[in-house]
This record gives structure tokens, sequence and C-alpha cells, in this order.
């Protein structure tokens, strides 16, 4: 009986992802750059409770514009990610447990929106990510041809399919690797997660799938200190690299830990796609990531990751992640920037 329940369930998950517009038709005159207005959170100034800027990923769509390296008209936008869609990775009850306020107040880590009307929430705080979520998931269809995307939002790494946290309400990273296993070929995926805090939530989906590789660099000081458990833990561990370091570290040693980490994982692992988690709450100042990394740091890091992928001939998505800083728009439309002028990626005016 359970066999029989498991088959109908893959062949419930495959009809989802059949039927999704979330792959919806983008003209050949778009770049690879995902970004919908509506991923931007504002209501009644509750945004400012929590320390993530919540209007970073129109910011970095205004610099780019401003630094000639995107035409507004060329963006790529999103559809919503429906139910429907959700379900392929989310439990029933876990997207019914989002119709509570205390829940949501519980995820975004921001009390007041537990006092606020649910309808206010899904409309003002999770179209929001659910609008995000949409851009994940079609940025591996660009990538795939095109050769690379950026999603200006996404990266929710803190959720996983029954749990959410961290500010992250849905687990975009799993349901977009779903998604290209199904309908884009893919067999083979690698994340690359170097956002500040770990990636328990993709972890926790992928745990023993070796069809998934994860290299998760990130500071062991802060949330979420997550622990991994399974029977099967040596199994899994040959499938992750967790590079954890302290508060404080510095631009340099980061960028060895990073260089040593990627020789690593281009030895043990051929990707057919890379999801690239490029939080810059790693940024020397941020208040959550507490680490000493420069702006020209992040540049280097990003650079070197493009690089990898290059050296696969592998296509790579890259999400914003996290960043609690008025400056890490800038910093990211910078390192934009640098990877047009390196011709790691094409722009129209790179």
């Amino acid at each position: 009986m359970a066999r029989r329940d498991q088959e109908e369930d893959e062949l419930k998950r495959k009809r989802r992802i059949d039927n999704s517009t979330l792959y919806s038709p983008v003209s050949n005159d778009k770049d690879p750059i995902i970004y919908s207005s509506a991923y931007n959170i504002a209501f009644l100034g509750l945004e400012r409770l929590h320390p993530f800027d919540s209007s970073k990923w129109g910011r970095i769509k205004r610099f780019l514009v401003e630094d000639g390296l995107l035409d507004h008209k060329r963006v790529v936008e999103p559809v919503e990610a429906t139910k429907e869609d959700l379900l392929v990775v989310h439990t029933e009850g876990y997207l019914e447990s989002l119709k509570h306020s205390f829940t949501v107040a519980v995820i975004t880590e921001v009390p007041p929106l537990a006092f606020l009307p649910n309808f206010i929430l899904q409309q003002k705080v999770l179209r929001p990510f659910r609008k995000q979520v949409g851009g994940t998931v079609l940025s591996a269809k660009l990538a795939k041809d095109k050769g690379w995307a950026i999603n200006l939002g996404g990266g929710f790494h803190h959720c996983c399919s029954n749990e959410g946290g961290g500010f992250c309400a849905y687990a975009d990273i799993t349901l977009t690797i779903q998604f290209a296993f199904e309908r884009l070929g893919i067999s083979r995926v690698m994340i690359i997660d170097l956002d500040a805090h770990q990636g328990n939530g993709h972890e926790h989906d992928f745990m023993n799938n070796k069809s998934i590789y994860i290299l998760d660099m990130y500071n062991s000081d802060i949330y979420p200190r997550a622990r991994l458990s399974s029977p099967f833990l040596d199994m899994y561990e040959k499938q992750i690299i967790q590079i954890q370091f302290s508060s404080y570290t510095t631009t340099e040693k980061y960028l060895d830990l990073l260089s040593q980490a990627l020789e690593k994982a281009a030895q043990n692992f051929e990707p057919d796609l890379l999801i690239y988690n490029a939080g810059t709450d790693i940024l020397d100042g941020d208040p959550l990531g507490r680490l000493l990394v420069s702006p020209d740091g992040v540049k280097q890091r990003d650079e070197m990751v493009f690089k990898f992928s290059r050296e696969k001939n592998c296509p790579i998505v890259m999400l914003t992640s996290g960043g609690y800083m008025k400056t890490s728009a800038r910093v990211i439309a910078d390192s934009i920037g640098n990877l047009a002028t390196k011709g790691l990626i094409h722009l129209p005016s790179s």
C-alpha cells in the first residue's frame, strides 16, 4: 500500500510540473535577468522591523539600468508560483499553515505580523515571495537556453518541504531542481551556497540524493546552526562540502577557502546545472553575517564561481539571497557589471 501511495504521489508531482505555467515563453529579445516590481515588500513600514532590505531587489535593477548594463524593456517578468506549483515540493499541511498569521510572523521574524489579517500578509508578504519563486524556477530554463541567468531575488535556502524560517517561506531552490529534472532533461545539479548562513533547507530536502552535490560555505557561529542527521550520513557527506568558518573571517581567508572548495568540487562532480546562491551578507558590516569580506571580495567570489561554471561547461543560475545592509544592492550591481566586463555573462552594452 505504501508503495502504491508513493507511485500516486509521484504521478501527481509530474502532472503538476507538466501543467505549470512557470516556464512561460520568453522572447529572444530579452536578457536572462529576471525581476518583477512585485518582488519588493512594503506595507505600513512594518518591513523595517526586520534587518533585511526588502527593497533590495528593485534597487539592484535600478542600478543596472543606470549603469547602462540593462535595458528595463529586456528584463524578464516571471509568473507567480501557484499552490499547485508549490505542492510539487511542499506538503499540503505546510502551505495551510501559512494561512495563519502567527506562522508567517515566525518565518519572517517580524512578530507584529501575527496581529494582521492573513489576507493582507498573503498579498503584501507571501505574494512577493511566490513571485520570486517563479523567477528562480524560470531562471533554470533561461540558463539552459543561454548559458546563464540571474534572478535578482530568490535564494530562500532556509525553507524545506515542510518548514520555513529565516525569512524564507518557500523552497525555491528545491522546486527549481525538481522542475529541471522533469522538464529540462537535467539529471545532475550542483548547489554552490555562499550566503553567510547555512543552506539548511535544501540540505534537508536533498539529503542522500546522489543527483545533487552541495558546496555550502557559512559562518557556523550564526543562524541556523543546523545539524544534519541521517542513518546514511556517511554516504551523504560524499555529496556535500560544508566549509564552516567563524565570525570575522577576512576576505583573503574567505577566498582561499572558496578556491580550495571549488577545486574539490570540480574533482568530485560533473553537473548539468549549477545553482549559485550568492548572498551578500558576507560583507564587512553586515549585522547578521558577521564577516569581514570587502565589496571587491564579493566581486572576486562571484567571478570565481562563474569561471568554475564555464570550465565545467555548465549553465549557471545566480540568486541574490541574503544581505542585510543598504549597500548590498550596489555591491550586487557592481559585481554583475564585473561579470559582464570579464565576458562571463553577456549584456547588450557590456
